[in-house]
C-alpha cells in the first residue's frame, strides 16, 4: 500500500533562511506538528548520509522513524528515507526555489506501509487525510515562525 501527501506554500523570506530552519533538528519542535523529540542525530548540520531518529505523535499514536538524509543541495533540495514501525517506509522531499523575493516551498511525503494486521494498524495511523492536514498545518506554521507574523 503507498499513499502520498504533497504540499506548497510561499514564505516571504530567503531560501537560505528558509533552508537554516528546516534542517536544523533542534527546531522541528518550532514547526513540525507532529514532532514529539529526537532520539539521536548524528550530525548537525544534517548532510547526506546523516541520519537521526525522531518521535512523532500522529492521531494520538506515539511512533518512531529512522531518517537518513539521501540527497541534499544547499539550499534547494533535501530528500530524507524513513523507516516505522511495522516495517513502513516514506521518502521525503523538501524543495526550496526563489520566487518573488521570498520562497516557494513544496513538500512531497510518499510512504508505503506493508501488508497484514500491523500494516493496516499502521496505515490507519497515517492516511484519511490526517497527514495532509498535518502537511499543510506545518507548513503554515514554518511560514508564521519565517515572517515573524
Amino acid at each position: 500500500m503507498g499513499n502520498e501527501v504533497r504540499t506548497t506554500t510561499q514564505i516571504d523570506a530567503p531560501p537560505q533562511a528558509v533552508w537554516d530552519v528546516v534542517m536544523d533538528p533542534d527546531r522541528f519542535g518550532d514547526w513540525v506538528t507532529i514532532h514529539r523529540g529526537l532520539k539521536h542525530v548524528s550530525d548537525q548540520p544534517l548532510r547526506e548520509g546523516s541520519t537521526l531518529e525522531q518521535r512523532l505523535c500522529l492521531r494520538g499514536v506515539p511512533f518512531t522513524v529512522e531518517w537518513t538524509v539521501v540527497e541534499l543541495d544547499e539550499p534547494r533540495l533535501v530528500v530524507m528515507e524513513g523507516r516505522g514501525p511495522a516495517r513502513s517506509k516514506a521518502i521525503t522531499r523538501d524543495e526550496l526555489t526563489e520566487r518573488d523575493g521570498g520562497t516557494a516551498f513544496a513538500y512531497v511525503n510518499e510512504f508505503k506501509t506493508p501488508l497484514g494486521p500491523l500494516g493496516a494498524a499502521a496505515s490507519k495511523v497515517l492516511v484519511g487525510g490526517v497527514s495532509e492536514r498535518e502537511a499543510k498545518a506545518s507548513l503554515a506554521r514554518l511560514k508564521q515562525l519565517l515572517e515573524g507574523s
